[in-house]
């Protein structure tokens, strides 16, 4: 447990840099990655819009009812804090461990997969595709090569660059965030001002490649949007260091997911307008194929670069994000110690950092695929069990209730956790092996915390927590 007179985080994140950290945590590997695949297991145009309509809307929902449980618990954590403190320690550390795995290291992979794919539209040996070795056991499998290699080193600069302090980090990530949101901006405008596409795309069906009945697929296809929304909490995770967390935590997360909801919806569009679905069929680097077929071969250069840079936001961001949730768990002695160290000059949590930073350069080797739908399975777990929280804990006497959460309550709440109790039941019956090592990764945190820190904690304190 940390010591009372150790380094402590400080207080220098506004709202500008809160948001900022948002929108570059949501806006990533889902957005620049996902519409390939849609095209392929739902077929319709209408389906792949409105799929992210509904994913829109669970996120603006989860990112209210979270922004009530961070002004009433305003520490750094995210779901750790809150489901501490509805459930019992327990169920906070297994959030806290789902989180190293599936909330950031996995996530920062992808990103950075993705970061490797469109740089590969100038370096092919870079692709998914152009690999050195594949092995696969059913429906999981890794793969090395040339993506993974460059996956691994963006993820190294970013964990070094992460140690030399927040406020280092935050004028990076605000550079890049601006960038990202110049760019989406941009390819939007240009590509329906000036871009060489067809409205009567909108109208073309694809020819399914998913045998899964189509509501079923719908249901396993919003894993992918909810990767691709997931973000929406960022702020949270970054608590203790915002200037006045009662006004800036609820703004950022609900500007930075309203944003992010008007690119994601006018991007897609824009993806349908300049390639037909059947042609976009199972593309990752769906950014570069659109680009390529609205301006020609010189501006899906461009735009592939700049896609490419702003992925190096994804990856920055969640690499600043993850470790302080590890800090605050080591803090509370419900993570490795060392964890909890904050470095006195940099005041950053420097091992949780590379800790971290190690474990997603390894997950760069697991499928693209796997990643992405065991990401969405438990994000989808631990959020849905948070929201759900406040359906009793707006019962205490001092609880500060948010006017957007209080409107027809529970309505919001429910518009996360309806969803959510639907993807996890779709997850157990079409995605077994997926959803069977997401069981492993909670079975092993509950085994952690009853054998490892259950006994630390109670020598320390005398009593159970």
């Amino acid at each position: 447990m940390a010591s009372a007179s150790a380094p402590a985080l400080l207080r220098r994140l506004g709202l500008f840099s809160a948001t900022a950290l948002v929108i570059s945590n949501m806006v990533g590997t889902g957005i620049f990655t996902t519409t390939g695949f849609l095209a392929g297991d739902l077929g319709k145009p209408w389906l792949v819009l409105g799929i992210w309509v509904v994913g829109a809307i669970i996120a603006l929902a989860g990112a209210l009812s979270y922004s009530e449980l961070g002004v009433n618990f305003p520490a750094s954590g995210g779901e750790y804090v809150y489901l501490t403190r509805a459930y019992g320690p327990t169920l906070g550390f297994m959030s806290g461990w789902v989180s190293f795995f599936a909330g950031f290291s996995a996530p920062v992979a992808t990103a950075a997969l993705a970061f490797s794919n469109y740089l590969g539209y100038f370096f092919p040996p870079l692709r998914q595709e152009n690999i050195w070795f594949r092995r696969t056991w059913g429906e999981i499998g890794i793969e090395a090569g040339g993506a993974q290699a460059a996956a691994a080193a963006l993820i190294f600069l970013f964990t070094v660059l992460n140690l030399f302090g927040v406020e280092f980090i935050a004028r990076i990530q605000n550079t890049l965030t601006s960038i990202k949101v110049l760019v989406m901006i941009a390819f939007i405008a240009f590509g329906l001002a000036v871009g060489n596409g067809d409205w009567s795309h909108l109208r073309q069906a694809a020819e399914r490649t998913s045998t899964a009945p189509l509501a079923a697929q719908f249901a396993l296809s919003l894993f992918w949007i909810y990767v691709g929304y997931s973000g929406w909490n960022a702020a949270t995770y970054v608590a203790e260091e915002l200037k006045r967390p009662e006004r800036t935590l609820p703004l950022a997360l609900t500007i930075g997911t309203v944003i992010v909801t008007v690119l994601y919806l006018l991007f897609n569009v824009v993806f349908i307008y300049a390639v037909p679905l059947e042609r976009m069929k199972g593309v990752l680097a769906i950014g570069s194929l659109t680009a390529q077929a609205l301006f020609g071969p010189e501006g899906a250069a461009i735009f592939s670069a700049l896609l490419a840079v702003s992925l190096m936001s994804t990856v920055n961001a969640m690499v600043t994000i993850g470790p302080r949730l590890y800090y605050a768990m080591a803090r509370n002695g419900a993570f490795l110690p060392s964890a909890g160290y904050v470095h006195p000059k940099w005041r950053t949590p420097v091992v949780a950092i590379l800790f971290q930073g190690a474990c997603a350069m390894l997950m760069t080797l697991v499928n693209f695929g796997n990643l992405m739908t065991y990401i969405g399975y438990l994000l989808n777990l631990f959020a849905m069990l948070a929201v759900a929280s406040l359906l009793w804990l707006r019962r205490r006497p001092d609880w500060q209730k948010l006017p957007a959460v209080s409107f027809a309550f529970p309505l919001v709440p429910m518009l996360f956790v309806v969803p959510g109790v639907w993807l996890v039941i779709a997850g157990l019956r079409f995605a077994p092996v997926i959803s069977a090592a997401a069981g492993a990764t909670l079975v092993s945190g509950a085994l952690v915390y009853r054998y490892r820190v259950l006994p630390k904690l109670k020598q320390e304190t005398g009593r159970l927590p």
